[in-house]
């Protein structure tokens, strides 16, 4: 009921969604006056043990997760023998009301929402977490248009046995549901791979490709249909992007991407087909409507805007031109030439190994996102005691990197460039440690890795320090 307290403290504002285990409600925490979201299960499981062993399992497995594009979960508890749990609010719509009110969307803003709902996947299945109901009503969207993935399992009502499913099914679930669920299979890693294939399908077609009356008629249509046309349906989608979609929702599991890593890795490689970044496009940009209303968080310097047009409108050549010529006034004298090939990287969170309080796990996306003028910034510091911090970048497989090139709209701070397997460190220096002016390129010393950081030892100056653009070469 609105208005109820849960647990003398959360207080119930508004029904945001409904399904077949749980309801979920925008409530106020009045203990740390904000809101927050509250799942609560319905009254007919809580006395079901298995039901809330799971409600409760799946809790602590994605509590474990910090992600910049999951949803956070708070806190999990029982009041009068209601099983809850509480999340971060996102304040805003989820991509299944974006499809609906804005139609088709742009083929680079439906490959960056891919990378960003695969990266999450991806973490959550490094760490034993299948998702199992990948959705486009499970992705919401932040004011600025950030994608964050929810339900992790926690609202799972399907449970497909000989082809059929339990009362409860939540809604829509059966459009997005893999073959091998549909026909009682084990669920594997690649169940989430298919069902972001047809999320994706979906963003570029505004359409599911296996409509149906009843739940049955999908799941069987999921089983032995064709993909329809997708290129047919959006002529104007870039082929790779197209072939990446299809092959995601091959019936066989095997004959999909071996991991959400490599479907990654394929839709990054693919937005080289879309052509230049428009200096106005952000790694997960709004839809036009809301770009008016939400801006994203972005600085603008008289430093950068000689940049920021160039990028936007010049050729190759001049890019080149205007990059050497920054590169007189702010690179170290004795960095090496940009030699090799561009190898893509995506900011994946902040690296803090001493803090606390995160140093702003979201904007790391903003840090390679192809627009100089959104950045990744630290924490404000009077004194910075710490031993150093950074932002974490994934170049998707193992690499050996020749060099990283950082452009800072702060310069003055010294920092290296470190590299290691996991994304949470270890860390080993792949650089000499120098101080950024401008545009500063790193040499490396030759590791192999995956994951690469720009470790800040020293703000110089600074109070701050932002990192508005970090590019790599092989």
């Amino acid at each position: 009921m609105l208005g109820e307290v849960i647990a003398r403290r959360y207080e119930l504002v508004e029904l945001v969604g409904a399904g077949g285990m749980s309801s979920v409600y925008k409530a106020h925490d009045g203990l740390l006056e904000r809101n927050v979201a509250l799942k609560i299960l319905h009254p007919h499981y809580g006395d079901d043990a298995e039901y809330v062993e799971r409600f409760r399992r799946e809790a602590r497995m994605v509590a474990q997760m910090s992600h910049p594009h999951i949803v956070t979960v708070i806190d999990r508890g029982e009041d009068d023998g209601q099983q809850y749990i509480v999340f971060e609010f996102v304040d805003g719509e989820n991509l299944k009301q974006l499809v609906e009110r804005a139609g088709p969307l742009p083929a680079r803003r439906v490959v960056e929402l891919g990378i960003a709902i695969a990266d999450a996947l991806a973490f959550a299945h490094e760490h034993g977490l299948v998702h199992r109901d990948v959705k486009p009503q499970n992705v919401l969207l932040t004011a600025d248009g950030e994608a964050k993935v929810t339900d992790f399992g926690i609202a799972r009502s399907l449970d497909v046995e000989h082809g059929v499913t339990q009362t409860g099914t939540v809604l829509g679930t059966s459009n997005y549901l893999s073959p091998e669920q549909a026909s009682g299979r084990p669920v594997t890693r690649a169940t989430d791979v298919y069902s972001l294939g047809v999320v994706l399908y979906e963003l570029l077609t505004a359409e599911v490709p296996f409509p149906g009356e009843n739940f049955v008629a999908v799941a069987m249509k999921h089983v032995n249909e064709p993909v329809p046309d997708i290129a047919g349906k959006r002529p104007d989608a870039p082929r790779r992007l197209v072939a990446a979609v299809e092959r995601a929702l091959e019936k066989d599991p095997a004959r999909r991407f071996g991991s959400m890593d490599e479907f990654k890795w394929e839709l990054r490689q693919g937005l080289g087909e879309l052509g230049p970044v428009d200096a106005e496009q952000t790694f997960i940009q709004p839809s036009p409507v809301l770009r008016e209303s939400r801006p994203h968080r972005v600085r603008t310097k008289w430093r950068l805007w000689p940049l920021y047009v160039v990028i936007a409108a010049a050729a190759a050549a001049i890019v080149a031109g205007i990059l050497a010529l920054g590169s007189s006034k702010g690179t170290t004298s004795d960095a090496p030439a940009a030699t090799g090939a561009v190898v893509p990287l995506i900011g994946v969170g902040a690296y803090d190994p001493v803090g606390g309080d995160g140093e702003h796990d979201a904007e790391a996306p903003q840090a390679a996102d192809g627009n100089p003028a959104t950045f990744w910034n630290t924490e404000h510091y009077n004194t910075f005691s710490k031993s150093g911090v950074g932002v974490v970048f994934d170049a998707g497989r193992n690499v050996t990197l020749s060099s990283v090139t950082v452009t800072s709209e702060t310069p003055g701070f010294t920092a290296s460039i470190t590299s290691g397997g996991s994304r949470s460190g270890p860390f080993v220096t792949d650089s000499i440690s120098q101080t950024v002016d401008g545009t500063t390129t790193f040499a490396l010393h030759g590791e192999t890795a995956r994951y690469y950081v720009v470790w800040i030892t020293s703000l110089g100056s600074n109070r701050s320090v932002d990192i508005n653009e970090v590019r790599a070469r092989s």
